[in-house]
């Protein structure tokens, strides 16, 4: 079930909510239902980071993650960061969905993220930069490219350029092809990635 997108703004924070008792049902209809009506209220965040913690039903994940998403502020987001580095890939995806729905109140987060020591939640850091202002997006996908030493990250950052970056990225990647010129597929994706922002392809 895809998730709901919100609008980032928190618009219902402050407003006080009662206790969610629904959210530690054993009934999973119930909790879903508790998360949908607690979405938005920023009081509930921390009643909805634990019911996410201890969640196993990949339905009520998402209820919970929309929840979180509509408050959108950055409670909600470090409640839904540590799911980054989840060793199920749908809950890895959830997260991601989530956050990239949030890309203002994401970005404060994007520098600790894009010098993560795990390389793969750099890697997945990359996407959230997909729905960021592109000039913001560049800067930190080109910050991180310059400082980036694993070829997949790189790969991951060159991907999101190809479609939002701006002019200023093509130093970067030029850069980036030289010193990776060993890796036969990264110079094949900054071709493209520089065609495309040069305006030059085709």
């Amino acid at each position: 079930m895809p998730l709901v997108r919100g609008t980032g703004k928190g618009s219902a924070a402050g407003v006080s909510t009662p206790h969610p008792p629904k959210l530690d049902s054993p009934d999973d209809e119930s909790r879903w239902a508790g998360a949908r009506a607690l979405a938005g209220h920023a009081d509930a965040v921390p009643a909805l980071a634990a019911a996410l913690a201890r969640e196993t039903v990949p339905r009520v994940r998402e209820a919970i993650m929309t929840a979180l998403m509509r408050t959108g502020d950055a409670a909600s987001i470090e409640a839904i960061l540590p799911y980054l580095r989840s060793q199920e890939a749908g809950f890895r995806a959830a997260a991601i969905e989530a956050l990239q729905a949030l890309p203002s109140a994401i970005a404060p987060f994007m520098e600790p993220l894009f010098r993560d020591p795990d390389s793969d939640v750099r890697l997945l850091a990359t996407e959230l930069a997909r729905n960021m202002n592109a000039s913001e997006a560049t800067r930190l996908l080109c910050g991180l490219i310059e400082r980036e030493q694993h070829p997949n990250v790189c790969a991951a950052a060159i991907d999101v350029l190809t479609e939002v970056g701006t002019p200023e990225a093509l130093p970067v990647l030029e850069k980036c092809a030289i010193h990776f010129a060993a890796t036969p597929f990264l110079p094949f994706a900054i071709s493209i990635a520089i065609a495309r922002i040069s305006g030059s392809e085709g």
